[in-house]
């Protein structure tokens, strides 16, 4: 019985694999249209499993995280969490112990407040989502967690900064569906990493003793969505950069500095208009130069013939971001360009620089 199961899992794997080449001729589709397919598939599928990797990975090593760390689960410095790295950054094991217990009743929240706030939003948004539904809201098991806290004396006596660096590895699935065109798609496991600011500001002399809540991210968080149903065309290569930068420009645009999410803790705050939109800092202007022995990107006939990176930059402090211009076919590109920053936190906001090479399709990352 064993040995007939194992040959039709085989025969049925056989087929599977004829049946494009079959309905492509069906269609009257050529060789070419059939190899199109099979690498968009192949690219399609290289990248689930290596985000599949990076996602095992991730929860591993948040499962025990001391004990990942001091196995040597990640050598890389930029994956050892921030109480590894620097000594005035301290661990908050009792706050993770209050996020997971806390988690449900936050599952609860967010299931409520998709369900009921969300969906009626995004249904009166377009006539063609009329029939759009949250038909699951899952947000797992695994909860947020804090992987390091650092405090620093505020501008004046009134304030107080805390920076978390919050992980998220989670097991969340929704579920949403569109029935006027029979469309199913969602969400099943994702990654947030980042640096949260919390301003405590201003302290009271009476209780609460603080008077407002200020949130935000002070550079752009790293997200990583695995997505599912019709959303698996989004892992396509050239697609998936698209649908997360997406989404991320979304939470930029609340989330990431200058944007502030205030919440305040006393009614009638007098200076509410103030936190949520303060003065600047200052400006930081940025003289970019050059680069030299940058990596070849570019291929051509299958690998076999090398050629050069078509360079340019891309500075980002916050939300502002400025991209050069790109210089063809150079490995030691010279730009002697000027940009100017608005500077809203100090300490804390840094400017972030990319080197890519232009394509037709997917830019590549050259450092």
């Amino acid at each position: 019985m064993e040995r007939r199961g194992a040959g039709l899992r085989a025969l049925g794997r056989g087929l599977l694999w004829a049946l494009p080449a079959y309905a492509a001729g069906l269609l009257g589709l050529g060789a070419g249209a059939l190899v199109l397919a099979l690498a968009l598939y192949t690219g399609w599928r290289r990248r689930r499993r290596a985000r599949e990797r990076g996602m095992r990975l991730a929860a591993s090593l948040h499962r025990d995280e001391e004990a990942a760390v001091r196995g040597g689960l990640s050598t890389a410095q930029g994956q050892l969490p921030a109480w590894v790295s620097f000594p005035d950054v301290e661990r908050a094991e009792w706050l993770n112990k209050v996020l997971a217990q806390a988690w449900p009743f936050f599952g609860q929240f967010m299931q409520k407040l998709l369900v009921e706030n969300v969906a009626p939003a995004i249904r009166s948004s377009n006539s063609h989502l009329q029939t759009f539904t949250f038909t699951k809201v899952d947000m797992g098991e695994k909860p947020l967690r804090v992987l390091g806290v650092r405090a620093h004396p505020g501008a004046h006596k009134k304030q107080i900064l805390l920076d978390l660096n919050i992980s998220y590895v989670g097991d969340v699935h929704i579920d949403v569906e569109v029935k006027k065109f029979f469309c199913k798609a969602g969400v099943k496991g994702m990654q947030l990493h980042g640096m949260l600011r919390i301003i405590l500001e201003p302290l009271l002399g009476d209780v609460p003793i603080v008077g407002a809540l200020t949130m935000f991210f002070i550079q752009r968080p790293m997200l990583d969505i695995n997505w599912t149903g019709m959303t698996n065309l989004l892992d396509i290569p050239g697609l998936s950069s698209m649908s997360d930068t997406m989404i991320m420009d979304a939470i930029s645009s609340y989330l990431v500095l200058p944007n502030r999410l205030l919440v305040p803790l006393v009614p009638d705050l007098p200076d509410a208009a103030q936190l949520r939109c303060p003065l600047p800092r200052g400006v930081v202007r940025v003289h970019l130069l050059s680069a030299r022995d940058l990596r070849s990107k570019d291929r051509f006939m299958g690998g076999l013939v090398e050629g050069k990176s078509d360079p340019y930059a891309l500075l980002r402090v916050g939300t502002q971001v400025a991209t050069s211009r790109v210089i063809d076919d150079n490995l030691n590109p010279t730009w002697d360009e000027v940009y100017e920053f608005v500077v809203h936190e100090v300490p804390g906001q840094e400017m972030e620089v990319e080197l890519l090479d232009k394509d037709p399709d997917q830019d590549d990352l050259l450092g």
